[in-house]
């Protein structure tokens, strides 16, 4: 009866160990060291999901497993459906068989098939040819149909089905990424993509990194080479010494390259933009403001804590309001914020000095205006351009400032800051980015207030009373 059980018990092991070997997706980043980049990727719930890596890094077994898991209905992180529809999409079909074809064949259990439809070659060796559409098992028992689209095929080939999914190994040409965010929209579908930029700053850089419509749906990572736990470090050496600098920024690390690098290459949108939290009192310190009529007026308050680390806790960024307007905006936030006023309950603001200037109107100036609508502004800022780049990248490099989520237009002015002709920063869109440099010029400081009741405090201020007293007796006798 024993040697029965452990016979049986032996024989359940041995098929759970075939299925296992022969299940490429059970095998998917489960060894005992992970890829936290590509588990970070699926775990992401945005509808628009974007992996930004160089060769080798693992970028394409994000997109290849990711469409797998929601045709197989298996996805770890996500609500599953019976079925789905979706196509992955290359550059050309070329690259489709070499890349994004052959990964979705490594981790395709032959057994899920039901059906593949070639548009060259042969289907029972689809590695060899180039494939139109797979038809698999889902788990869930229905069959979910994979599609396979090339960009050479021109946008009106991606015209008029309803998808669930759209992988795009690469960056497509724009007219394809519309065309397919339209396939999506009414079954509220999916776009994820994996690609090296290689292309400069193009709609992905517009769209995506800079987010410049603030979509709630947008999501991107970078992965580069020493986040793939399994490319070896003497691999990874070899490639860097045969690469330049500029090839290194994108097939490396993955990054948006162009002869103008940025500004603020130390600010990491992981580590410097953060959660909203309330502030305490203690650490309000400012407000900063950069003054526009037709041009956004930009407007942030800034707190500092105990340990000298400034927080942006609050943005008002508008243009074509009246300074009126514009006031009971910022004070209206402030009392969102429960930000301190002084004794006239008024707000306190650094300004640019161009505020002293008067109005179109001619009668008050800027500055004259926000004081008679509440808010006092101190136009006396240093505007030394290169000493603020330098003090605010400090402030990045050793973690000294930090960006709430919400500050969407500063965290998108200083991702898209890049250097121009002649070392000088390229002047356009950098509103936020002037008021930044006036506040962190003021070299702002929180001491920790003393405890009144500390032992420490209390026998400190006797000695200091005990040394003033005797300076003043051997002074006046």
């Amino acid at each position: 009866m024993e040697k029965d059980l452990i016979r049986k018990i032996r024989e359940i092991e041995l098929e759970q160990q075939k299925r296992y070997d022969k299940n490429a997706l059970l095998r998917y980043n489960a060894g005992r060291v992970k890829h936290k980049k590509q588990i970070a990727f699926h775990k992401c719930k945005k509808r628009n999901r974007w992996v930004f890596g160089g060769n080798r890094s693992g970028k394409t077994e994000c997109g290849a497993v990711e469409t797998l898991y929601m045709a197989r209905g298996v996805h770890p992180y996500r609500k599953n459906k019976k079925a789905v529809f979706g196509w992955v999409v290359s550059l050309s079909q070329q690259v489709q068989r070499d890349v994004a074809q052959e990964k979705i064949l490594k981790y395709l259990n032959p057994d899920w098939i039901v059906d593949i439809t070639m548009l060259s070659g042969k289907k029972d060796s689809p590695k060899s040819g180039v494939i139109d559409q797979i038809k698999i098992k889902s788990a869930l028992g229905g069959i979910s149909t994979i599609g396979f689209k090339s960009c050479d095929q021109g946008r009106e080939k991606f015209q008029g089905a309803s998808l669930d999914f759209v992988w795009f190994d690469e960056e497509p040409p724009k007219d394809i990424y519309d065309e397919c965010r339209m396939r999506v929209l009414d079954k509220k579908g999916d776009i994820f993509g994996t690609m090296t930029p290689l292309k400069g700053l193009t709609f992905i850089y517009e769209e995506i990194f800079l987010n410049k419509f603030n979509s709630n749906n947008v999501w991107y990572e970078f992965i580069e080479w020493a986040d793939n736990p399994y490319l070896k470090k003497s691999e990874i050496k070899m490639l860097t010494e045969s690469m330049s600098d500029s090839e290194l920024q994108s097939r490396r690390y993955g990054l948006f390259y162009t002869d103008t690098g940025p500004v603020y290459p130390e600010f990491n949108e992981n580590v410097h933009v953060i959660d909203p939290f309330d502030i305490p009192f203690d650490w309000q310190d400012g407000i900063s403001i950069d003054p526009g009529l037709k041009n956004p007026l930009s407007c942030h308050f800034y707190a500092v804590d105990y340990d000298g680390r400034v927080f942006v806790c609050g943005e008002h960024y508008e243009k074509g309001l009246s300074v009126e307007e514009h006031a009971e905006m910022i004070k209206s936030l402030a009392k969102s914020l429960g930000w301190r006023t002084d004794s006239f309950g008024r707000l306190n603001a650094l300004i640019d000095s161009a505020a002293n200037q008067k109005t179109l109107a001619g009668v008050k100036s800027v500055s004259e205006l926000f004081y008679d609508n509440g808010i006092n502004v101190n136009p006396s800022v240093n505007k030394d351009l290169f000493t603020g780049i330098n003090r605010v990248k400090s402030y990045f490099k050793n973690d000294k400032l930090f960006i709430f989520k919400n500050c969407v237009n500063l965290i998108r002015e200083i991702k898209n800051y890049r250097w121009g002709k002649e070392d000088t920063p390229i002047k356009r869109d950098d509103h936020s980015l002037d008021e930044l440099r006036y506040y962190i010029m003021t070299k702002p400081k929180n001491d920790r207030p003393p405890t009144a009741h500390s032992e420490v405090y209390l026998n400190k201020q006797r000695l200091i009373r005990r040394l003033s007293n005797n300076n003043k007796r051997g002074r006046y006798g």
